[in-house]
């Protein structure tokens, strides 16, 4: 019987570079003790395993784009009222505008909530009733006061472009638990803006491209543009593999299997999410009971289509998605602009009365729900905005920007609820103890992830760059 024909096999970098995707992800679903094929991310994107136990799986960040008074939410501040109309007795630092008035009293009174007794006041009554879900940080800190700079450096740690989202590296180190879904979505409703400073808030810059934001308008009859398929699933698969199939030429022409990886695994996710984000947005399924707990059914327009948001928030990490963020709508109520809607330099009190019932009732029932459905325990919900408000008026009825004190708030995922973490002066002016800095919130979310935030490294530009850069450290003090 004569021998058979030698096999013709190609060159091994080749050989390589074109099954670079299936060793890869073989690899990696070993580390991660899942089967193959179970995440879109391609070898060596993921960490093999967290740095030490998870206490949460998924964020959820809702982010109050303008800056939210603290002296009017979170941290109240008697001697407002004592000095109201007198003039600042503690030195004043330039503020955005430099047109500064004098003292002035919150407009919403404040309540004792829950068993902890957290004081919050009359703008949030929804989100007061989940007191004890909360730990309060009063004592932020943030060493930009504009709010394009201020929106980066929340999101990203660097106060300009170019630099990866808080989203995209939790997706970048964790991947998604579905891939039918990216790892990362923007939530919007109701015509919100993007924040000042624009999408790429919601970049992953140099991290490779599956771990941008994908954004999802949660009320529009298409969710993603071109989400629909243009002809039969059949034909889209047989599109799919030919594109594939010449950009793994590519790649193996080039050698740049990064981007190209990228690329594929962005094609396979939008092929995949044709069918998973009508089915997402579809709320057929949710009872009358639980709509109307969020507010979808509010006569006011802009709660309806923040609670809208929530639902899908929840529906989201019930899907495995790693990381959501929800957006503010615009509501044309004075100084508040289309990116930057809490940002009341005049008639604060209809401002920011109006923003609050925008959110309020959505927000709680969103704790609300993830805890009765056993969520809460495995799901962060981080609230925020850019920077604090001073404690004397710009002008005769608002408030300027305050980037030396403001709240922020985290619930579930391992904090320690009804608690408060910092101080701020008498005036609410200035941190006076246990001051916190952005990178200490974002390095507090990836420990409770399981993530040492020194340790999430992505090496670009011939340095390892990271979320908090070379700064930050766990705010212990609200990790029960």
């Amino acid at each position: 019987m004569p021998n058979p024909p030698p096999l013709s096999l190609p060159p091994r970098r080749r050989l390589l570079a074109e099954a670079s995707i299936g060793f890869g992800s073989v690899a990696l679903a070993g580390l991660l003790g899942r089967p193959a094929g179970a995440t879109p991310l391609p070898a060596g994107a993921a960490l093999p395993r967290t740095h030490h136990p998870a206490r949460a799986r998924h964020v959820i960040f809702c982010y109050m784009s303008g800056g939210v008074s603290h002296l009017d939410s979170f941290d109240p501040k008697p001697r407002l009222d004592v000095d109201h109309g007198k003039p600042p007795p503690m030195k004043v630092e330039r503020t955005m505008f430099n047109d500064n008035g004098r003292v002035m009293r919150s407009p919403f009174p404040f309540t004792r909530h829950g068993a902890s007794g957290i004081p919050v006041s009359s703008m949030f009554p929804w989100i007061g009733k989940m007191a004890d879900e909360l730990a309060v940080v009063r004592s932020m800190t943030t060493p930009v006061s504009e709010h394009a700079q201020a929106n980066f450096l929340m999101h990203t740690g660097f106060p300009f472009l170019g630099f990866p989202g808080a989203g995209a590296w939790v997706s970048y180190g964790l991947g998604t638990e579905n891939a039918d879904l990216p790892g990362y979505v923007v939530l919007q409703s109701g015509g919100a803006a993007v924040p000042h400073g624009g999408v790429g808030l919601f970049s992953n810059a140099f991290l490779p491209g599956q771990h941008q934001a994908s954004i999802l308008r949660a009320d529009a009859a298409e969710a993603i543009r071109n989400i629909t398929p243009a002809g039969t699933a059949d034909l889209q698969r047989r599109r799919l593999d030919a594109v594939a199939a010449l950009d793994r030429g590519y790649l193996a022409a080039t050698g740049a299997p990064a981007a190209v990886e990228a690329a594929i695994a962005n094609a396979e996710t939008a092929f995949r999410m044709q069918a998973a984000v009508p089915a997402l947005c579809d709320l057929a399924g949710e009872s009358a009971a639980t709509l109307s707990r969020y507010g979808v059914d509010s006569p006011n327009a802009p709660t309806a289509a923040y609670a809208r948001q929530c639902v899908l928030a929840r529906r989201l990490v019930e899907r495995g998605v790693r990381f959501v963020e929800l957006s503010c709508l615009t509501q044309n109520i004075g100084a508040g602009g289309a990116g930057n809607p809490w940002d009341q330099h005049g008639d604060l009190e209809k401002g920011h009365a109006a923003m609050a019932l925008q959110v309020d009732q959505p927000i709680a029932a969103l704790l609300g729900d993830l805890r009765d459905r056993g969520l809460l325990d495995e799901t962060l919900v981080v609230w925020a905005g850019e920077f604090g408000r001073t404690p004397f008026s710009q002008g005769s009825n608002g408030r300027d920007h305050n980037p030396m004190a403001f709240s922020v708030w985290l619930a579930g995922g391992g904090v320690k609820g009804g608690s408060v973490h910092g101080v701020t002066d008498d005036f609410g002016y200035r941190v006076v103890e246990s001051s916190c800095s952005i990178y200490d919130m974002w390095a507090t979310v990836l420990h409770l992830l399981g993530i040492d935030h020194e340790e999430l490294t992505f090496r670009w530009g011939g340095r390892d760059h990271r979320l908090t850069d070379v700064h930050g450290s766990v705010i212990r003090g609200i990790v029960a």
